[in-house]
């Protein structure tokens, strides 16, 4: 190995030491020996941050790295970059900004975090000449980020949409394969390690709506927080829908959807009938995709694993790796903030899309003609209407409608509700058009 190069080191230290945390470990360890010759420096971690020092030091087998005090970290001035793998709001947020007023680099997997306050954390390592970036925020192993800042930097991009929520995804394949119920497949998510044991953030959208306004910010250059993002989960979907949808030509999936014009943004999470064409609706499993669509590069799709332990400490490790060249070349804060823009967010009701809804009803003539009535007074515009099956004295009615508004499409879905003749509404998803 060359002197040089071996002699040039660069101080990390590790904030956590759970799932990603550990993952992180590995990975810095089985790259020790390439790593000069990757990056031009060597890395050295010198501190592990935890709460518990026995059990990491047991855990890693180096005591000496393991603290539970952060002015270790802060005070050291060989250790240059942070990598915050704790998660959550508090007390992350506290460690990356005391990081970066202490002038140290910053690499974060904390998508709650930078979802909810990622410009005054960017102006802040902007503020400060640090870099601080985020790849296993938003796809686990998938490079994302890096991608939408730098190598699609040249385009207009007007759509990002994608699967990623590993667990949903887990959920509506197994679903879709062998014609199993919501709840059957999440117990068998949550007895396989796919779903936890309080899948709420998972099946509500909740973890996809923060991935999702990250990407928008970024795609769209203009700052998307998750409070912008419209939410629907997947509790409500069904055999039968995901059977329709098939006889439709179309598979089911949860998408993060963030379309853009120019003028104003969309963005929402919801379960969505894709037609198998898609590039997305062949990603199965717990498998992730990102679709990008751009001016001058048309159509991009990005694959892989979303989550676990080593394919996203395999992002944490590469941004480490980024900014130990930045550090390495002085060009520190290259790429900061890109959001120069103060794009509005079109407001949910006005979002406009074409829609599947199931609903059963009672048996009788007329019932068409009624539905009918109310959609063309609500000012929705109906594609097809199919009756699918009898049971009884009940009869289940599908609907498909042209692109309307949101706001006009849920006002019509109220009304049929409230008529004696409707039994139930069963679902409304959304209809994917290419």
């Amino acid at each position: 190995m060359d002197k040089e190069l071996d002699e040039k080191t660069i101080g990390i230290a590790l904030l956590g030491l759970g799932t990603v945390g550990f993952g992180t470990y590995k990975v810095l360890k089985a790259q020790r020996e390439e790593m000069p010759h990757k990056i031009g420096v060597r890395l050295e971690l010198r501190h592990i941050l935890v709460r518990d020092k026995e059990k990491a030091a047991r855990r890693t087998g180096e005591p000496a790295l393991v603290t539970d005090n952060y002015d270790e970290i802060l005070k050291d001035d060989k250790t240059q970059i942070v990598a915050e793998l704790i998660g959550g709001i508090e007390p992350a947020r506290t460690y990356i900004e005391k990081a970066l007023m202490a002038g140290k680099h910053v690499v974060t997997a904390n998508k709650d975090l930078i979802a909810a306050d990622h410009g005054r954390l960017l102006d802040l390592a902007k503020e400060r000449h640090c870099d601080l970036m985020f790849e296993a925020a938003v796809a686990g192993a998938i490079p994302v980020i890096t991608p939408l800042k730098q190598s699609l930097a040249a385009n207009h991009l007007t759509e990002v949409m994608g699967i990623v929520n590993g667990t949903t995804n887990f959920i509506l394949t197994k679903m879709t394969q062998e014609n199993m119920e919501f709840s059957e497949v999440l117990a068998l998510a949550q007895r396989l390690g796919y779903a936890e044991a309080d899948p709420t953030a998972d099946v509500e959208g909740l973890d996809a709506g923060r991935k999702i306004a990250i990407m928008a910010s970024i795609a769209f250059n203009s700052r998307v927080s998750f409070e912008n993002v419209s939410m629907e989960g997947i509790r409500q979907i069904s055999a039968n829908d995901i059977r329709y949808a098939g006889e439709m030509g179309c598979v089911i999936k949860l998408i993060g959807m963030a379309q853009c014009d120019g003028s104003a943004i969309e963005v929402y999470v919801a379960p969505m009938l894709i037609p198998k064409n898609h590039p997305l609706a062949s990603v199965n499993d717990s498998y992730n995709a990102v679709f990008v669509r751009g001016d001058a590069v048309q159509d991009v799709m990005f694959q892989g694993r979303g989550a676990g332990e080593l394919p996203t400490a395999s992002s944490v490790v590469s941004d480490i790796f980024e900014v130990a060249r930045n550090i390495e070349h002085g060009c520190c804060g290259r790429i900061s903030c890109t959001c120069y823009k103060q794009l509005p967010i079109v407001a949910p009701e006005n979002v406009r899309s074409k829609y599947f809804l199931r609903v059963e009803v009672e048996d009788r003539i007329g019932v068409l003609a009624e539905l009918t009535d109310v959609f063309a007074r609500h000012k929705v515009s109906v594609e097809q209407i199919i009756q699918k099956q009898r049971t009884g004295d009940s009869a289940e009615i599908v609907v498909i409608t042209e692109k309307v508004r949101e706001g006009d499409f849920r006002k019509a879905v109220q009304c049929i509700a409230d008529k004696s003749g409707t039994r139930r509404i069963c679902s409304t998803i959304r209809v994917h058009t290419l």
